[in-house]
């Protein structure tokens, strides 16, 4: 499977994460919750590591002083080949911390971030990848696009996540500039409305008329783009202007939405799935069941999913995320959109 260059490589950042609780969120009240593995990078590199092996993915993990081992080890517990290590022993590692209260979600660098560019990945294992994921300001993306551009023989699948803070009326020209050079674009939903000024609250509606808007706004070369507006509970909706919208349930629905813990690093881990689901299907209306199953493991839990190895009926090596199986899981979005697609079509 593992070919010369690798098939998925985001630009996000590794941080250490620290969670403040100010409400009584399962019985973390007042509590801070330190040195956990971040960044939507990491979430977006272990979303495609579901379904693809190291080898065909990765990102650059900066690494100060103050590294934890137990961080390390779990990161390589993941595959070691899909990190490549950048030490910097005269500066701290990156970190953050994510204050909750209510429906508000605070963010905030606790240290100097350092930022990565495509030029960062040249003369590494990460060079030139089929598909490059990045989150970050309109502005930014511009410039990470143009380092692409000026690339000869290059030419990825651009996957951009405009960053939550930049996603505001104010940033709207920016993205216009930079989305004909963008393959997918992928808010949230609240970040779409927001950078749109539709008034919330969302609903499938409004989130269809936001992606439409960006359609006409020029999304990738020639306008062939396409838009993806993960919208949590209600699901993900995907729109091209050659095939048109379709909505994909979310994997967890009212019926279990006991197995919802912690939705850090849903999207990040979404459209790292979204990017292996390209691998297998080129069709991104069929890479979409695959993004929604990376997602489905990433919420289930405060963290990274487990990883652990087991033995088929036939003897075969498989691996299992949090003791279930993508593929198991793939089948049932499958079959569950199917039969939503046949009540849409007879209605």
């Amino acid at each position: 499977m593992t070919s010369q260059h690798r098939h998925f490589v985001s630009l996000g950042m590794f941080i250490i994460d620290e969670f403040l609780y100010l409400d009584d969120v399962r019985n973390h009240k007042g509590r801070t919750l330190q040195e956990q593995i971040g960044g939507g990078g990491t979430y977006a590199n272990i979303g495609a590591r579901i379904w693809l092996p190291g080898s065909e993915i990765g990102m650059i993990v900066d690494r100060g002083h103050d590294f934890p081992m137990d961080i390390q080890e779990r990161l390589d517990s993941y595959g070691e080949d899909m990190w490549f290590y950048r030490d910097d022993k005269s500066r701290g590692t990156t970190r953050a911390r994510n204050t909750y209260q209510g429906d508000f979600r605070g963010f905030e660098y606790l240290t100097p971030r350092v930022r990565i560019t495509p030029k960062d990945l040249d003369n590494t294992k990460l060079a030139r990848p089929s598909i490059l994921h990045f989150i970050c300001s309109p502005t930014r993306a511009g410039e990470i696009m143009s380092e692409v551009l000026d690339t000869p023989g290059w030419k990825p699948t651009s996957i951009y996540e405009p960053i939550p803070d930049r996603c505001v009326p104010g940033e709207l020209p920016a993205l216009v500039k930079v989305l004909p050079t963008i393959d997918v674009l992928s808010p949230n939903a609240e970040e779409a409305l927001s950078l749109l000024s539709i008034a919330s609250p969302v609903t499938k509606a409004l989130v269809e008329q936001a992606a439409s808007r960006f359609l006409e706004l020029g999304v990738g070369p020639n306008g062939d783009g396409a838009v993806i507006i993960r919208s949590g509970s209600l699901g993900a909706y995907i729109t091209t202007r050659k095939l048109g919208g379709k909505w994909v349930d979310a994997f967890w629905n009212s019926d279990n939405i006991e197995q919802v813990v912690d939705v850090t690093g849903a999207g990040n881990g979404f459209l790292g799935g979204l990017a292996a689901g390209l691998y297998f299907t080129k069709d991104i209306y069929e890479a979409i069941y695959y993004a929604t199953v990376s997602a489905s493991f990433i919420i289930q839990q405060e963290g990274l999913p487990k990883l652990s190895n087991t033995v088929d009926q036939d003897g075969h090596q498989v691996e299992l995320w949090n003791h279930d199986s993508p593929e198991r899981r793939l089948d049932v979005v499958k079959s569950a959109n199917t039969l939503l697609e046949s009540k849409v079509n007879k209605s």
